[in-house]
């Protein structure tokens, strides 16, 4: 008997054809009237939406609601659960920079962040010690949705410039904040990308605009104490297939114009000695040619896989003249090992790299040349370089965890190789690493590839096939998906579930081939190491295919879409978050906010027949069909600018279209948030209970 009986009757979407043809293929989309035609003036004020959408999205969330009606004591559980392992006073331990030290705190009961300094030298401990600088819960009173941008202080620590995104469209509104005070000056800059980069002198700030398609298309100059209309345009770029990035060095003496698409990036600088002058070009963009920069006193260093180096070397070049004709080679390519980022200080060059699937952190010794290492013994694990806020100094700070050790953060001598560990992550409600295993497999994939699988079980878990299992996956933009620690998955391991990450094509684990090899024409390659690593887990005996719950969200829901129509018979229940599911139709319409951006990573339907074909050999809306699809939760914003919320809406009118007795398939579209959900940290803990209850439940386990 299904666990999702007795269910009243879904809603029931009306057709509306509408036909496009292009390469003289013509398609009909009856949906196609779910897109609503005022969507950029909606995602700034939602009470646009028209009367009709709105309703059949409420009628979507009320036959959800009805479906994990017997859930919700489950829901509530987890909530606590998950609750219960974060500690809620927690605080950050916090970063020197100048005369303070800066960090972040949360109050018991709070969503957001408060943003606080210290003396340089001063007990972080001792909270007399704190100077308030921005809270996050007093800003987000009265709001059903408020994310903050951060703050970032002048140079001489007067002012800070925060902002904030009230509506989930990610149109960041600016303030500037007196930190001696705390009241904010009169100045209200809008619609920018969220944060911008300060002027040396503390006057004057630069910030990105958003267009009208939701593109930072503009950079712009403000001086503080004028209106946002008398801003100096200072670069706009015309292409609308590149976004746009600004930010400031640690010694303040550049302000970088980053311009990249997911395969192309061009650097503009511009001195802080003459803030009036042009942006200076560092290099022009040569298609599939990416380089970034860091400070380095009298040189950059640049970041760059040019010259056949796929998978990145360092190479550094005059601040006066830093055109690639300069570029001189300081850390060479080595194939198979790829370096993520790089950061330099007064006397050391540090970068990221990932070799075998497993993160490093490299030191070189600017003078001698001397290199060593910070790396780690287990099977998988996770590292984050956060690095330091100042240019003048041998002590840097990183991150490790793994799926069963907390997070530990450490400040590091890079010269001494002193390690100092400043604090292990706390789990109030208990957490003891020996219940709980960790393991890396290879699951072979459709060609021979071993695709990486990292696994979390409990060690009194059953490996005979028994036991329920949640399969996440993403595998787009390079994006690798990190081993780390993750207090929430606990919940299902303590259930008797594996919890498993597939590290598929698409991603970099394995190198920038790996996401070469997931993208394009070969973006079927993710999917099929998905369906792969599912096969090789109930081969291995961790699961059995009616008991995997797929997962992924955004192109990951892309994944579960297209999983979907191609194995639908290997998964017991799919969770498919803001999922980008029309692909087709997206890469069609160059209004739309990351669409020409995208045609890197997709393929342009428009101009090529072939990139069209492509995408809709496996678009998971246009290939949805009369198959025996699992139970479906789908999960959505109503004002996500980069997966819209027709989307999903769309692709379950179409999954109840064509295949009503399977399923069922559910929508649950959040009015009052964006792409990341709710913005508050327990609200959005509430959020991944709600799709951890839905796994449960599928898996029979409630």
């Amino acid at each position: 008997m299904s666990v999702f009986a007795n269910l009243p009757k879904p809603a029931v979407a009306p057709k509306k054809p509408v036909s496009d043809t292009r390469h003289g293929i013509t398609r009909t989309d009856d949906y196609a009237w779910m897109r609503a035609e005022n969507w950029q003036a909606m995602f700034k004020d939602p009470t646009l939406l028209d009367a009709e959408l709105r309703r059949h999205l409420e009628a979507e969330n009320a036959y959800m609601e009805a479906a994990m009606a017997d859930t919700k004591a489950l829901q509530k559980q987890l909530f606590a659960e998950m609750k219960g392992r974060i500690k809620e006073d927690d605080s950050s331990i916090p970063m020197k920079d100048g005369p303070f030290a800066y960090g972040t705190a949360f109050v018991t009961g709070g969503e957001q962040p408060r943003y606080f300094r210290i003396p340089r030298d001063a007990d972080h401990k001792d909270e007399s010690q704190r100077h308030l600088l921005l809270d996050g819960d007093k800003e987000a009173t009265g709001k059903d949705y408020f994310r903050l941008a951060g703050i970032d202080h002048t140079p001489d620590h007067a002012f800070g410039l925060w902002g904030y995104d009230d509506k989930g469209s990610e149109y960041f509104t600016l303030r500037i904040r007196d930190l001696s005070t705390g009241e904010d000056l009169p100045d209200v800059i809008e619609n920018t990308g969220g944060g911008g980069a300060w002027s040396p002198d503390g006057k004057s700030f630069f910030y990105t605009l958003q267009d009208e398609n939701h593109r930072p298309s503009k950079v712009f100059h403000h001086v503080v104490g004028q209106p946002q209309s008398e801003d100096r345009l200072v670069y706009e770029e015309k292409d609308p297939g590149y976004f746009m990035g600004v930010g400031g060095s640690l010694l303040d003496d550049f302000i970088y114009l980053d311009i990249h698409d997911h395969e192309t990036s061009e650097y503009r600088i511009l001195s802080t000695t003459d803030l009036a002058a042009e942006p200076m070009l560092v290099a022009e963009r040569v298609e599939g040619i990416e380089y970034s920069l860091t400070e380095g006193g009298d040189v950059f260093y640049i970041l760059t896989n040019d010259g056949d180096a796929k998978d990145f070397k360092i190479v550094e070049a005059p601040v006066a003249a830093p055109g690639k004709e300069n570029w001189k080679e300081v850390v060479a390519h080595v194939p198979g090992r790829l370096i993520l980022n790089h950061m330099a200080f007064a006397r050391h060059l540090i970068w990221l790299q990932r070799r075998n699937g497993l993160p490093e952190i490299m030191i070189r010794d600017r003078v001698s040349g001397e290199e060593h290492s910070i790396a780690f013994a287990e099977e998988a694990y996770a590292l984050g370089l956060q690095g330091a806020a100042e240019y003048d100094t041998d002590v840097i700070r990183f991150s490790y965890s793994s799926m069963t050790t907390p997070t530990q953060l450490f400040d590091y001598n890079m010269a001494t190789r002193e390690r100092v560990l400043l604090k292990t992550q706390e789990v109030p409600s208990g957490h003891n690493p020996d219940d709980y295993v960790t393991r890396r497999v290879l699951a072979p994939s459709h060609d021979g590839v071993d695709v990486p699988v990292t696994l979390l079980y409990r060690k009194d878990t059953p490996l005979d096939g028994s036991a329920p299992c949640l399969l996440y996956g993403y595998g787009a933009y390079g994006i690798s998906i990190a081993a780390g620690f993750n207090t929430n998955c606990l919940s299902l391991a303590d259930r008797g579930f594996v919890y498993a990450i597939a590290h598929i094509r698409g991603g970099k684990d394995k190198g920038f081939q790996w996401y070469e090899d997931g993208k394009l024409e070969k973006k079927e390659n993710t999917f099929k190491d998905f369906i792969a690593a599912a096969d090789h887990l109930v081969k291995q005996g961790f699961t059995s295919y009616d008991r995997i719950i797929a997962e992924g969200g955004s192109a990951g829901g892309m994944l579960m879409g297209a999983i979907a129509n191609m194995a639908p018979e290997k998964f017991a229940g799919i969770i498919a978050a803001v999922p980008f599911v029309d692909v087709l139709n997206t890469m069609l319409d160059d209004t739309l906010p990351l669409t020409p951006p995208e045609w890197g990573e997709w393929g342009n339907p428009i101009e090529s027949l072939e990139e069209y074909n492509w995408i809709a050999a496996y678009s998971p809306y246009d290939n949805v069909g009369q198959e025996p699809y699992p139970p479906i939760l789908a999960l959505s914003g109503l004002t996500d600018p980069r997966v819209t919320y027709w989307e999903p809406t769309k692709w379950i009118a179409r999954l109840r279209e064509k295949a009503p007795d399977a399923g069922p398939y559910l929508l649950k579209t959040n009015m009052a948030a964006g792409h990341g959900g709710k913005s508050g940290r327990f609200q959005r803990l509430e959020e991944i209970a709600f799709e951890y209850a839905f796994a449960v439940k599928v898996a029979g386990k409630m």
